[in-house]
């Protein structure tokens, strides 16, 4: 009898040191659950597709680490419903991947403060909620600075939605394309240099085609291309006119007249903001990198583009890339001849995440 009884409680303390000693779900061995919510289709040729790409770039890197889920099509009315569903399924972090997306993140935020959130482009904030961004606006100088070594001084931008983040890469580049005019002496027009009309909206490919047929039509040189499609720039192309791609290579898409594009590359942004949630690093300081994260990517240049033009545009790059952006320092005039800045004075981030004003060498207002 004793030696049966001792047998059941020696079997018990042995299925409870088992039990003890028996691998633990830590939150090492967790997967995080990363979740983004996609402006358009991921094969949209342009703004969703780079974000893709920054995800599959994040899958790549730290696959084993995290389990990853995305939704395309969420427009403003269904974001909030998107946002709620991946938070209640438990979602460690959550992005957000345009503008539209701002207020409705935010809302879900509030709700579970436990979880991450990460929204492009916008300036909302909370506690778990951060804002984080690319320097497009170096890219476009370094494009409309190619354009002016190339001797091109008649330019027509097929422009999106009349808001900060636009204007700037206007303005970016009309300043680029100025000094590279400057530079190669040739004479210009100061005030028609770069003619703009506007979508009003992110992408419209038949509307995008028929405005850049409207700026050749009208003997304009070159033509930029800033929507989420490539269909000015192949416009363009159609037309015999040389272009610049935007947010994806458009070369990929058979654009052979796109001189260069400038390009989004998110995944690096993806991987750190992923890594810090992961480790527990995570704040909400806004994030606004560029060319010094390698945020903001040059296209491979068209064979068309000098030797000795690409050197100096390379060289500009490489200024930028080492913090060196002094894209907005004065003198810089509005349309009117007023000075923004003045000399030895340079734009802050306030100044370019709110600008409301076009610079002297564009043509074109801004639409209410």
């Amino acid at each position: 009898m004793f030696s049966r009884a001792f047998s059941v409680i020696l079997a018990v303390l042995l299925m409870g040191l088992s039990w003890s000693q028996a691998p633990d779900v830590s939150a090492e061995d967790k997967k995080l659950k990363v979740a983004f919510a996609l402006l358009w289709t991921i094969d949209d040729q342009g703004w969703t597709t780079s974000h893709y790409n920054g995800i599959k770039y994040l899958q790549e890197k730290m696959g084993d680490k995290i389990e990853v889920s995305y939704t395309e099509k969420v427009l403003a009315a269904d974001a909030e419903r998107v946002f709620r569903d991946y938070a209640k399924k438990g979602y460690d972090i959550i992005f957000g991947t345009t503008f539209e997306h701002m207020d409705p993140l935010l809302a879900v935020a509030k709700d579970y403060p436990n979880i991450k959130f990460e929204h492009c482009s916008g300036f909302k904030s909370s506690e778990n909620m951060r804002n984080y961004f690319e320097r497009m606006y170096q890219g476009e100088y370094l494009a409309g600075y190619m354009a002016g070594l190339m001797g091109f001084k008649k330019v027509g931008t097929v422009a999106t939605q009349p808001i900060p983040e636009p204007i700037r890469g206007i303005n970016a580049f009309t300043i680029g394309l100025k000094k590279g005019l400057d530079e190669a002496a040739v004479k210009y027009d100061e005030n028609k240099l770069n003619t703009v009309v506007w979508l009003k909206s992110w992408r419209d490919a038949a509307n995008e085609t028929t405005l850049a047929e409207t700026l050749i039509a009208r003997k304009h040189d070159l033509i930029r291309q800033m929507a989420d499609t490539p269909d000015s720039a192949a416009a363009a192309c159609a037309a015999g006119v040389p272009a610049i791609g935007y947010g994806e290579d458009v070369a990929k898409y058979g654009v052979d007249c796109a001189l260069v594009s400038t390009t989004w590359n998110w995944g690096q942004w993806y991987e750190k903001a992923v890594q810090q949630a992961m480790d527990g690093t995570w704040n909400n300081t806004p994030y606004w990198g560029g060319m010094e994260d390698e945020g903001i990517i040059l296209s491979s240049f068209n064979d068309s583009v000098p030797a000795e033009v690409k050197e100096k545009v390379l060289a500009e790059q490489a200024k930028l890339a080492q913090g060196e952006d002094n894209i907005f320092a004065g003198p810089v005039l509005d349309q009117d001849g007023k000075k923004l800045w003045k000399a030895g004075e340079q734009a802050t981030d306030k100044d370019l995440l709110t600008m409301r004003v076009l610079v002297k060498g564009v043509s074109g207002k801004i639409p209410e």
